[in-house]
């Protein structure tokens, strides 16, 4: 069975991008424009791995990992965050990695790959 990855982000041209780049490797994507339908998605399927944009429309990224960290059961599910924002590595110290966009395939994929496989 392949494993589950969340991609959260509210930009239509970067939730493509990285459906194809996660498809296109073997990995189940699902997708979300905000953190309030993450937080829908996280309950519903039980991902494997989410990648997180900070500003978004309804929720930042911040609030949604708060929220979502609050469930035990969903605390553990590793982070990247993937975002535009500069200095974001000090608003998810607990997120497995932070990279900036533009971001490097390559690095992501390797990234994914040492957390689920």
């Amino acid at each position: 069975m392949a494993k589950k990855i969340l991609i959260i982000d509210d930009d239509p041209i970067v939730l493509k991008y990285l459906d194809n780049l996660f498809s296109d490797n073997g990995y189940e994507t699902h997708l979300a424009t905000d953190g309030v339908k993450g937080t829908e998605m996280v309950a519903k399927i039980r991902p494997d791995l989410i990648t997180l944009d900070l500003q978004m429309p309804e929720q930042w990224g911040p609030r949604f990992y708060r929220q979502m960290t609050k469930t035990k059961e969903f605390k553990k599910i590793p982070v990247i965050v993937i975002s535009g924002l500069t200095g974001s590595k000090y608003s998810l110290p607990k997120a497995v990695a932070h990279l900036s966009k533009p971001f490097d395939a390559q690095e992501l994929l390797g990234i994914v790959r040492n957390q689920i496989g």
